[in-house]
């Protein structure tokens, strides 16, 4: 009866949209005739494919429906800027029809304004194609507390967030791979969210991960989408046999040269039972002249580990915003959208991702394969 229900309010929210967006786009420019016929078409037609979108690695196998769900959740992009600038629009013909008096009905004004924001919808959302579809290796540098002479100058790869299924292909996690062995990373760090679907249907989509190479090794965490299509637990024991090491709630310790520092990491906070992040099972026991590297998916899990002596969290979720102007309601949310910053006494790192969720568009953010030169602390 869940299901049901939701499925049911996700069709209303969608009939609604394009009819509010009819209203907008026809109604309200006094298109008439075939171009209004057509523009009614393609509210339609683009209403279905987005509801089609979202079965692709649920219920359609993405082998042969990924470009529906392409397609769908693009529209899903366009559909977003052709709201908010139908938005805007509508609040200006509000404001001119109060200081005017009571308007005789479409205005002309109204209709070329509509005409160049749909242009404008179109042409964003081109761009945010191409910008999603090429991530790119970043360098930064980061000074982490107790880290040893050894380990002054470690190259850490961090990716998170590839969402690949319904949008993403094997294609794209491949040429990922290939980038993150190319920088030559001492360790790699994976932040979750790697796969949107079930293990039946999308396990193919990132076999590719098993080719990463570090010497240090290849660690992971889960994210929040895991969890929504399949039990988390089993995508982790993907992880687990693609040479991804999960951290469910645990530290492991890397050495090198001599030297030892701790790297931990814990479930999503919203992962249900019995995969709740347990910050005291990590980190309990550790000795604490060592330096600590900390792994979680979002960025607001620092909380959990104020005074716990974290040199530097690793943590992905927020995707930038992935699309303008959607970064200012994360902000919200999360203490960090991206970049370095610091929670309490934590200095966190957060990536804008290196796929996208739903759709494949990026807009002001970019995507990113970050890595991360770990430095000692000049008082040490």
């Amino acid at each position: 009866m869940v299901v049901l229900g939701a499925v049911v309010i996700g069709i209303l929210f969608v009939a609604l949209t394009a009819y509010w967006l009819h209203r907008r786009l026809v109604v309200a420019t006094g298109l008439s005739g075939w171009w209004a016929k057509a523009a009614d078409a393609v509210l339609v037609v683009g209403s279905l494919l987005g509801i089609t979108a979202l079965l692709v690695g649920r219920t359609l196998d993405p082998s042969w429906s990924r470009p529906l769900g392409y397609a769908g959740y693009t529209w899903w992009a366009f559909v977003y800027y052709l709201s908010l600038g139908a938005a805007v629009i509508g609040l200006l013909a509000l404001l001119v029809r109060l200081v005017r008096g009571k308007s005789d009905g479409p205005r002309r004004w109204v209709a070329v304004l509509t005409g160049v924001m749909v242009v404008a919808a179109a042409a964003t959302t081109a761009y945010g194609l191409r910008e999603a579809a090429r991530p790119t290796v970043t360098e930064d540098t980061a000074t982490v507390d107790k880290l040893p002479p050894e380990f002054d100058g470690l190259r850490v790869a961090f990716i998170t967030d590839l969402h690949v299924g319904p949008a993403i292909s094997p294609t794209f996690t491949t040429r990922v791979v290939e980038q993150v062995n190319a920088a030559k990373p001492d360790l790699v760090l994976v932040g979750g969210d790697l796969a949107d679907g079930t293990v039946r249907l999308v396990k193919k989509g990132v076999e590719p991960l098993r080719y990463l190479r570090a010497p240090l090794g290849v660690y992971s965490v889960s994210g929040n989408h895991e969890y929504y299509s399949d039990d988390g637990g089993a995508w982790l024991d993907v992880w687990q046999i693609l040479g991804l090491r999960p951290l469910r709630n645990e530290r492991v310790e890397l050495r090198r040269g001599g030297a030892v520092i701790d790297l931990a990491g814990v479930y999503d906070r919203t992962a249900p039972a019995p995969y709740h992040p347990d910050y005291r099972k990590a980190l309990d026991g550790r000795d604490p002249s060592r330096a600590l590297i900390f792994l979680a998916h979002e960025p607001k899990q620092a909380e959990g580990v104020q005074g716990r002596g974290v040199g530097l969290q690793f943590s992905g979720h927020t995707h930038g915003g992935q699309i303008w102007p959607f970064r200012y309601a994360v902000r919200l949310q999360q203490p960090i959208v991206s970049g370095f910053g610091k929670v309490g006494d934590v200095p966190v790192f957060v990536s804008r991702g290196t796929g996208a969720w739903g759709p494949p568009v990026r807009v002001g953010a970019p995507p990113q394969i970050a890595m991360i030169t770990l430095r000692r602390s000049a008082v040490e």
